[in-house]
């Protein structure tokens, strides 16, 4: 039995001593706190508790396809994707840090190697081995921050989703509400042209003025103007759709068709009453706080750089050597070099590298704690929204009632020659206005409640992500 050499030992006995002086890092944690309750009114309608299915609840196939559709084509969620996978091979480059590389080789040669020496054959087999033994945790705090940079890639693939969703959810419900207001917009433009017609018709039998049915003829085309208009904003909204999803038009104008496009409005959700649970649902949040984790494991890894450093290899051996018949073994065997790195001089490089992972962290804090308040600013605005939204609509149902009310009732009585053309133009311009006024106002709240949905996460569960979470894929639930 061989003994290690006393040296070696000593070595290996100062490295352990070494290991227990362990890097000190910043807090990966930092405390960014936010407000008890919100501030705006909590919305009441609806009780949906999970996000993740939140549009499917919405009882809208086409809405569900058109988003699918877009998240497959989307270019920023393609880039996401991208950063997941390459996150997820620098975690595991970091994670092979620390442990053993072990290294395989097979010679084979056939020759001459001395003067008057028969042909022979050489043949050889070997293991080579080599670890860094992390003595202050240097590879540890690389190993941590990959796998937070991990968690943090799969946080923004998720956001990159639920952005790409929201956008394709409020043009397609500013579409709904664009066909709402071109189907007005035509109405109206009949009932001006008809009108015109009558006062045309009276004109000429001398029942009334040539000024009116002038009036009356500008008010037509004025009413034809508001439609064409409309109608262009319609198209709009369909090529931006179209470039969303990378669906052919006439397919898509096809789908827009058959759907149910009057009845669009959006079923609420439940939103929780404190703030710092939502929080925990932003992807954003949650990866600026990962970023902290980050930088907290760079400083340390910095830090390490100034300590020892111990590594140790080894290698196991087997050669056979074979000549004119006969045959020689040779096993060969090596425990070491155990090797001791020392920094001792580098002008101040290792220093600064310490410091300026120092001033990294000290900018992902701030950051990450913008984040939070950019969090709650942006649920506590939509909020607001909601709200007004809710307290506006049955002054806008009245008002719209009242005005169609009166147009009709003017409408009666300037077919008696009762009311003037001037009155019938007031009348149709406030009823059209009110009415116009009442669907827009859906599509604020549809948009405001898609608005919600993106500031409260979408659906984000970080919870459910672990180091051994698969890649993403389009073809998983969506958000």
């Amino acid at each position: 039995m061989k003994f290690i050499p006393l040296r070696i030992f000593a070595a290996a006995s100062a490295a352990v001593a070494l290991g227990g002086c362990a890097i000190v890092m910043p807090p990966s944690r930092v405390d960014a706190s936010a407000a008890l309750q919100w501030q705006a009114p909590l919305p009441h309608q609806g009780a949906v508790g999970a996000m993740a299915q939140w549009w499917q609840q919405q009882g809208d196939p086409l809405l569900v396809e058109l988003i699918d559709a877009a998240q497959g084509v989307s270019p920023t969620v393609a880039q996401a994707l991208a950063r997941v996978e390459s996150a997820r091979a620098q975690r595991t480059t970091a994670t092979a840090a620390l442990l053993p590389r072990v290294d395989a080789s097979v010679s084979a040669s056939r020759g001459v190697s001395q003067p008057e020496v028969p042909v022979g054959t050489t043949q050889s087999l070997g293991l080579q081995a080599s670890w860094e033994l992390d003595l202050v945790g240097a590879n540890r705090a690389v190993s941590r921050a990959a796998d937070a940079q991990f968690q943090g890639t799969q946080a923004q693939w998720h956001d990159a989703r639920v952005s790409v969703a929201a956008e394709v959810a409020s043009t397609y419900y500013g579409y709904a509400t664009c066909t709402q207001l071109l189907a007005l917009a035509r109405q109206d433009a009949a009932s001006r042209q008809e009108t015109a017609r009558l006062t045309e018709l009276n004109a000429k039998a001398g029942f009334a003025a040539p000024s009116v049915a002038a009036l009356a003829r500008a008010s037509a085309a004025d009413g034809s103007s508001r439609a064409t208009q409309q109608q262009a904003v319609c198209d709009v909204d369909v090529k931006a759709l179209v470039a969303l999803t990378g669906w052919a038009e006439p397919d898509l104008r096809r789908k827009l068709a058959a759907a149910p496009l009057d009845a669009a409005r959006v079923v609420g959700m439940s939103v929780a009453s404190v703030p710092a649970q939502t929080l925990a649902q932003r992807p954003d949040v949650f990866a600026a706080e990962r970023d902290v984790m980050v930088a907290s494991a760079q400083v340390g890894s910095a830090k390490a750089q100034r300590y020892p450093r111990l590594t140790l290899s080894g290698s196991v051996g087997a050669m056979r050597y074979s000549s004119m018949g006969r045959e020689t073994h040779v096993d060969t065997w090596s425990f070491g070099p155990l090797a001791l790195t020392l920094p001792l001089f580098d002008a101040g490089q290792r220093k600064a590298n310490v410091a300026s992972t120092q001033a990294a962290y000290e900018q992902s804090v701030s950051v990450y704690r913008s984040k939070v308040r950019q969090a709650v600013r942006e649920v506590e605005e939509v909020l607001v929204q909601l709200h007004s939204t809710d307290a506006r609509a049955v002054d806008a149902a009245v008002a719209s009632a009242g005005y169609a009310e009166s147009l009709a009732a003017t409408q009666a009585r300037y077919g008696h020659g009762l009311a003037s053309l001037v009155e019938l133009e007031d009348a149709r311009r406030n009823a059209l206005a009110a009415e116009s006024a009442q669907r827009t106002l859906v599509l604020e709240r549809n948009r405001a409640w898609v608005s919600l949905y993106r500031a409260l996460g979408g659906g984000f569960e970080p919870d459910r992500l672990s180091p051994d979470t698969p890649a993403p894929a389009t073809a998983q639930a969506r958000p």
